[in-house]
């Protein structure tokens, strides 16, 4: 399996996974235009991709949704609340219903050779979800945007061998921050982003857990710094020489592709 961060944070999201055979992004929330680029640059083609899977409707993750599955012919699978969202809003025009493919949340599906489980996280969207994907028995997840670590992230997230795990703010620099207080409330809420000291807590029960690599995505612009966010996680999780199961820890770039990670 390898998965791999195209973009990440609140300008725009793009995970790009494939076991070798069937190639998919989970959201497209920048152009068609910097998707390719940053395909091109993991020496990947758009005529690859068989996929989008959508995690939720927010903008930073659906704005070049159409526009790719409309290029390259490809499905959009979305749950059924998202897929009307992104439908009455323009997106799947000249989009063949045939390729609009509606799950349920928290069941399996099949996308090609990968085994797809949706399970629903705590986000203020119309009904978010993350994804595991399994394929030859080896499981990668993404799990971004979610206000806290709820039971149902923990036991579709435990046992991958790679997460993308949302790391978003650091407390205090979002409380001594900018942001008008409502704003602040929503992202502390137990709806909104995962703080660094959160994602480091569950970080450590993942590498526990059999996780051999974790990506951090969809860090704040405004309310963290990429060497908190690190600093932060690898105090508790350790580093790769006394981390569980010498599990490594990875930052996702917020405007271009991350390391390509092969499990």
């Amino acid at each position: 399996m390898k998965i791999c961060t195209l973009v990440s944070g609140s300008s725009g999201n793009s995970t790009y996974i494939s076991d070798g055979k069937t190639s998919v992004l989970v959201d497209v929330g920048v152009t068609g235009k910097k998707i390719e680029e940053e395909l091109a640059g993991i020496g990947v083609k758009g005529e690859e991709l068989d996929a989008i899977l959508v995690t939720h409707e927010h903008i930073d993750h659906v704005c070049g949704v159409g526009v790719v599955a409309r290029k390259y012919g490809i499905p959009v699978y979305a749950n059924l609340a998202t897929m009307k969202w992104l439908d009455s809003n323009g997106y799947f025009k000249r989009i063949m219903p045939e390729n609009l493919i509606v799950f349920e949340n928290d069941s399996d599906f099949m996308c090609g050779t990968l085994l797809v489980h949706s399970f629903s996280t705590p986000h203020d969207a119309i009904d978010p979800v993350g994804y595991r994907f399994t394929s030859c028995g080896v499981s990668v997840a993404v799990s971004t945007d979610i206000g806290e670590i709820t039971e149902n992230v923990r036991k579709n997230t435990l046992g991958c061998a790679a997460v993308v795990l949302e790391a978003n703010h650091d407390v205090e620099m979002l409380k001594n921050g900018p942001y008008p207080y409502p704003l602040k409330k929503r992202i502390l809420g137990d709806h909104g982003h995962l703080s660094n000291s959160n994602s480091a807590i569950f970080a450590r029960e993942l590498a526990e857990n059999g996780t051999k690599t974790i990506i951090l995505g969809h860090l704040s612009n405004e309310n963290n710094t990429p060497e908190i966010a690190y600093k932060t996680v690898e105090s508790v999780l350790g580093n790769e020489k006394n981390a569980p199961n010498g599990c490594r820890l990875l930052l996702a770039p917020r405007h271009s592709h991350g390391e390509m990670v092969i499990c």
